[in-house]
């Protein structure tokens, strides 16, 4: 299964960006790494990116955003977009075996290689195996408490990792104000 191994959340709430995601790197059945970090800040750290998927190609695809982001001046709308055209169109591109989740202030997006955008409504999004998990538990969250962005991904990916094989809990939270 191409994404197992990895959660990662982002959530926008009340003027705050904040994405987590875990620690754990699989092969097959065999845990390999307990510290990844799999969420970053890129453009001027105006930008969270979180990938889910082969390491290599997540690296590529953060670079490759990086781009796009200084060619569209940081319209994020604009530069994933471009991006997934590219991802989808280029030869070697579109052999790369992630999905990434890329967020600012006020925009969301997941982007994968077969050419999806998608902008959810809720500002809410996750990727990878434990991704279902983690997403349920911060909707409950958010519909059910008071607490703040940074603390609904943090329990949510606690929540996951209770559940999913493929998550663990040595979080990493990165967040934009």
């Amino acid at each position: 299964m191409l994404y197992k191994g990895t959660t990662i959340i982002g959530l926008i709430k009340d003027g705050r960006a904040v994405m987590g995601g875990d620690g754990q790197v699989t092969f097959g059945d065999m845990i390999i790494k307990r510290n990844a970090v799999k969420v970053r800040k890129i453009y001027q750290d105006k930008v969270l990116v979180g990938f889910a998927g082969a390491v290599a190609d997540a690296l590529t695809l953060f670079e490759k955003m990086e781009e796009k982001l200084k060619k569209t001046k940081g319209n994020l709308s604009r530069a994933v977009v471009e991006l997934a055209r590219d991802w989808r169109t280029d030869k070697i591109l579109r052999r790369l075996e992630a999905q990434i989740i890329v967020m600012d202030k006020t925009n969301i997006f997941i982007v994968s290689g077969s050419g999806e955008v998608i902008e959810p409504e809720d500002k809410l999004a996750g990727i990878g195996s434990g991704a279902g998990y983690a997403l349920s538990a911060a909707k409950a969250l958010l519909r059910f408490s008071n607490l703040d962005a940074r603390k609904i991904v943090e329990e949510s990916l606690k929540i996951a990792s209770e559940t999913c094989l493929y998550t663990n809990q040595n979080i990493k939270i990165l967040e934009i104000d």
